[in-house]
């Protein structure tokens, strides 16, 4: 597949839009990656089948994306952060008001797991969240969780977003990805340094039922179809509407200080290097602190600027966003890093601490590419498709 790359400045000048509710400057000298996922509704229906046959069969079969335990290894502290302009920011969306006194977490509704198809052809998934956007329409989560770096083909197959995802039940649809957005870095060299990605989705899908039709109403219907044993059926399909309308978006934060608060949310699921399996990967589980006043290197996987941050979760907790100035009462803060490597700080073979890219200039610049693109809706008012 064949990827655009957008020198980042054109980007922005060909839009005109794209710093619309964004504080601070942009300073990046990196280039944008893009590439197409499902590139019309006829290709998004077939995603959303997939997916959604046989009562969400194959999103019960998924398994959260592993790392290799031989990459779980102690990372090294290194210099100070290197902000390349002034910190900036842009302000999160569709508040959640929580009628509850309770002093417990309350789990964001933008959080859920995206879907996808790897090299080897198993059903993987890894953590995302909902994004604020023009269109409100852009999902956050690292760049491996969109990128098959096993294979070192393109994009990961059939890619869906879910945002509050438990045991089969999509309970405000399923997003299709549209486009993907990352950075250059990431996209031609495998950087981990810029291990974090934004992509566009289309409008959620949500399924009432199956209907079994004549032979020729089937022909006739433009919607998503299956047919099997002779008889021919419709899945009865409805417009949930945009992502941002349904579950909020966090705000983006970046170039910010260093030693921040973070909350960040996600599913684990894989085993600890010792064999340990705390988590079931079912249910969102978080974490609460600073992240580190030094950055962190991994040499194995090109890391030299990465942020920590003390977390005992495990993979599956993949591209889970990593939230500052997070409002306990409205569910919302600001994306300020993704989870993207594990590591196991004391040597006993748990994992004990987790790290994301540090977000800088060349990452907003990445955002800023991102959140001014519209991607429409799958299906109208009676299950058909638009062309």
């Amino acid at each position: 597949m064949k990827r655009i790359l957008l020198p980042v400045g054109g980007a922005v000048l060909a839009t005109g839009l794209l710093t619309t509710g964004l504080t601070g400057a942009v300073q990046a000298a990196g280039d944008v990656a893009t590439d197409p996922m499902a590139r019309n509704t006829s290709q998004a229906a077939s995603v959303v089948s997939f997916w959604l046959a046989s009562n969400g069969a194959a999103l019960r079969q998924a398994t959260a994306y592993t790392w290799d335990s031989n990459q779980v290894r102690k990372v090294v502290s290194k210099g100070g952060y290197s902000p390349d302009g002034r910190p900036g920011s842009t302000a999160p969306g569709g508040a959640e008001r929580s009628s509850s006194n309770s002093q417990n977490v309350n789990l964001p509704k933008t959080v859920g797991k995206v879907f996808f198809v790897d090299g080897s052809g198993k059903f993987r998934w890894c953590s995302a969240s909902s994004i604020q956007s023009n269109y409100r329409n852009l999902v956050a989560t690292a760049a491996h969780c969109v990128y098959d770096t096993d294979s070192n083909s393109a994009l990961l197959d059939n890619w869906v977003f879910v945002p509050g995802y438990y045991q089969g039940k999509t309970p405000w649809g399923i997003y299709v990805g549209k486009q993907a957005f990352t950075h250059h870095d990431f996209d031609v060299y495998e950087d981990y340094d810029r291990d974090y990605a934004f992509v566009t989705v289309y409008n959620g899908i949500q399924f009432d039922g199956v209907k079994r039709v004549s032979k020729r109403d089937y022909k006739r219907f433009s919607g998503p179809k299956r047919s099997w044993g002779g008889s021919h059926y419709i899945l009865l399909s409805k417009d949930a509407g945009r992502l941002g309308d349904n579950v909020g978006g966090q705000g983006f934060a970046w170039n910010q200080a260093s030693n921040r608060t973070v909350r960040t949310f996600g599913y684990p699921a894989a085993p600890h290097p010792d064999g340990n399996k705390p988590y079931s990967g079912v249910t969102p589980k978080h974490c609460y602190g600073r992240t580190t006043a030094k950055t962190v290197g991994a040499s194995w996987l090109k890391i030299q600027e990465h942020i920590g941050l003390k977390c005992a979760v495990t993979p599956g907790f993949d591209g889970a966003p990593w939230l500052t100035q997070y409002n306990n009462g409205k569910r919302l803060g600001y994306v300020n890093g993704v989870a993207s490597t594990f590591a196991d700080q004391d040597g006993n073979d748990r994992i004990d601490y987790i790290t994301s890219p540090y977000f800088d200039g060349e990452t907003a610049a990445v955002y800023q590419a991102a959140r001014n693109v519209w991607s429409g809706k799958i299906v109208g008012p009676k299950g058909e498709l638009y062309k």
